[in-house]
């Protein structure tokens, strides 16, 4: 991971020059909590500006970077930065807790989080996860091994989601999935049985033969809709 990381920052740098301003690893990866499998690369590059030029610039990178597995990087103008901390409280409240500057300025650091909306950011997050679970759900139930798939890949998203419910509710911020499952458990009244056992599948305690994935999807929609009633009772 540190050989690709690297490759990135010197062709993005190679390929925006003086217009580069940073670019910022972010997220679990960032911290050494990555599992190849499950999580993603996240990284998070600024510019001075971003016109079609810097964009059809780019696609080559963004291209490796993709055929390495990974999610595109997010592309911001320096003043985009500055003026969207409402539109994206849970990106930036990630990066400021979690990143590493791979080039250029940490352009994160100082920069104040306008909270205003995150409530209703991480409410509508949650939902249309949830939404998106049982769209994906609906296509392949039948499938054990797809089904399992399915759960185990959106875990992480949740669990990053979760994280940020807690905080909405005055709780300290933790990052270790078990330990989040197990906050949310005593803060909003989770059971916390099905993400235990999808933790167990992703970290190979558990053999994906050995999960009963019909029954367990069942208890992962329920509990996951117990946390999204409990955001929404939060004071708006």
């Amino acid at each position: 991971m540190e050989r690709i990381l690297k490759e990135l920052a010197d062709r993005m740098a190679k390929t925006y020059a003086d217009r580069l301003v940073s670019v910022i690893l972010y997220g679990s990866a960032a911290v050494g909590d990555h599992h190849g499998r499950f999580s993603d690369i996240n990284v998070f590059c600024v510019l001075k500006q971003l016109t079609p030029r810097e964009i059809g610039e780019s696609e080559p990178v963004f291209r490796w970077w993709r055929e390495k597995g990974n999610p595109a990087p997010l592309l911001m103008s320096a003043d985009e930065v500055q003026r969207s901390t409402d539109c994206f409280p849970i990106e930036f409240h990630d990066m400021q807790a979690r990143r590493r500057v791979l080039a250029g300025a940490d352009v994160v650091a100082g920069l104040v989080i306008d909270d205003r909306f995150y409530r209703a950011q991480v409410e509508h997050e949650l939902r249309a996860k949830l939404l998106r679970l049982r769209q994906k759900a609906g296509a392949l139930l039948s499938d054990s091994g797809l089904l399992l798939r399915l759960m185990t890949d959106s875990l992480s998203t949740f669990c990053v989601l979760f994280r940020h419910a807690l905080v909405l509710a005055g709780a300290d911020a933790v990052y270790e999935k078990r330990r989040i499952v197990d906050a949310v458990a005593v803060r909003f009244g989770v059971g916390p049985a099905p993400f235990h056992a999808l933790l167990d599948v992703r970290e190979q305690k558990v053999k994906p033969r050995d999960a009963d994935p019909r029954q367990l999807f069942g208890q992962y929609l329920k509990e996951i809709q117990v946390v999204v009633a409990a955001v929404d009772r939060l004071e708006k």
